[in-house]
């Protein structure tokens, strides 16, 4: 059974928006822990501990060790709270990891080889990952903290699905034991630069009329070359 993380938890008696308030003004996070065979626990943890554990991919797959009572009980993450706009976590759900019991849990993929495959290096395409995680059931002992897709034989116009995928060993894709064989990564070709707006034409085109109508501008100012004769206008002009 993995275990990465471990974090230290305190029982709550009192419950209720106004004891969860009191908890979080004095740096604590309300958490509740289920699951198994016990009954609910509800629980209080350091919120700057496990923000910190958060801030690791790992955490979110991963079986954690939560210490309380004097004793330990391995637990998965299942929900989080978050502010809405504040960096505060406001609440938290564990689920009791047993370990002859099948869990659900959503794994990241992590992507390799997309600098070397044909598509992308030699054939200008650009890569799409259509999805970045997936949900696979397994043991607590077989649980993968990350599962690895190597996109380095795509070329363009070509895409892998959830069947191509090389699960580890115990591990099984929920969606393609259903039925879902979905894509989740692809090579297609780059889109060609958008068409100028007729804004920009537009002003594209003023701007050539103006610099066409600048040295036309300029010879109408010119004086006239020697002995050359001056319009009937030009002489009435003189006159006067």
């Amino acid at each position: 059974m993995k275990s990465s993380f471990e974090l230290i938890a305190e029982p709550r008696e009192d419950q209720g928006k106004g004891a969860s308030r009191r908890l979080r003004h004095a740096g604590r996070v309300p958490a509740i822990l289920y699951g198994g065979e016990q009954t609910p626990l509800a629980l209080s943890l350091d919120h700057t501990k496990l923000q910190l554990a958060m801030e690791n991919e790992k955490f979110y797959s991963a079986i954690t060790q939560i210490k309380v009572n004097g004793g330990v009980q391995q637990a998965i993450l299942r929900d989080v709270q978050r502010h809405p706009w504040k960096s505060l976590i406001v609440h938290v759900d564990f689920q009791r990891v047993e370990e002859n019991q099948l869990l659900r849990v959503l794994v990241p993929l992590h992507f390799t080889g997309e600098a070397i495959s044909p598509g992308v290096k030699t054939q200008g395409g650009m890569m799409s990952h259509l999805r970045n995680d997936l949900v696979v059931e397994c043991l607590p002992k077989h649980l993968p903290e990350f599962i690895t897709v190597d996109v380095s034989g795509l070329s363009l116009n070509q895409s892998l699905h959830l069947s191509d995928v090389v699960l580890p060993e115990g591990v099984v894709s929920v969606e393609l034991k259903s039925g879902k064989d979905v894509s989740i990564v692809a090579v297609h070709a780059q889109r060609a630069e958008e068409a100028e707006s007729p804004i920009a034409a537009a002003a594209g085109a003023a701007s050539g009329a103006a610099g066409a109508a600048a040295p036309a501008a300029a010879a109408a100012g010119a004086k006239p070359a020697a002995g050359a004769k001056p319009a009937d206008g030009a002489k009435k002009d003189a006159k006067k």
